[in-house]
């Protein structure tokens, strides 16, 4: 495993969605535990601040409970000291010739832009795992800042732009034995 030599602030901005993307193309859920290790190691981390951002369905909109959901909030802010950055999804109703069609967004980018640029001069490596080629701008003002800035994704839900605009590209399907937890189970499949 490639380090650097010199002590560095390190903040990760997750955006959920498009890890969540990786992980169903592994099979796998992220270990949060171990990927904070991954990082502080990786990057020689004196600090380490995790930001984790994601949109939840709104209260009564599923079928099924989301207290696990919740749970699992908690513990990524209790037990690993992460920052929660969650916002419920807006549920918009289009109108259309046959029957009313609901769609949900939950985007978190913009919330994710403003904590890399509000905390810019708290950190001295970025490490943003999205895939998303609007945070090429972002990326950029990182980098202009004279900061590093590394992106963490699946070669499946990359932009070019994204891939090769930062100080280093890496793709979470390859990271075997440093983030991945248990497989993934479906909700059909539990008992």
């Amino acid at each position: 495993m490639m380090r650097t030599h010199q002590k560095n602030r390190v903040y990760v901005f997750i955006d959920a969605a498009n890890s969540w993307q990786a992980q169903k193309a592994k099979g796998k859920m992220f270990d949060y535990q171990k990927l904070k290790t991954f990082l502080k190691e990786k990057f020689n981390a004196l600090e380490i601040k995790i930001f984790y951002y994601t949109a939840y369905p709104a209260k009564g909109t599923r079928d099924y409970n989301m207290d696990g959901r919740h749970k699992f909030f908690t513990y990524l802010k209790k037990e690993l000291k992460f920052i929660v950055r969650k916002k419920e999804l807006k549920r918009i109703v289009t109108h259309g010739t046959e029957g009313d069609f609901v769609q949900e967004k939950g985007n978190m980018d913009v919330e994710m832009t403003i904590d890399a640029m509000q905390y810019v001069n708290k950190y001295d490596s970025a490490a943003l795992f999205t895939g998303d080629s609007d945070f090429l701008a972002l990326i950029t003002y990182i980098k202009n800042k004279g900061k590093k800035v590394y992106i963490f994704s699946s070669k499946n839900n990359i932009s070019q732009e994204l891939r090769t605009g930062g100080d280093g590209y890496f793709d979470v399907l390859t990271l075997e034995e440093y983030i991945w937890g248990r497989e993934l189970k479906y909700r059909g499949e539990r008992s």
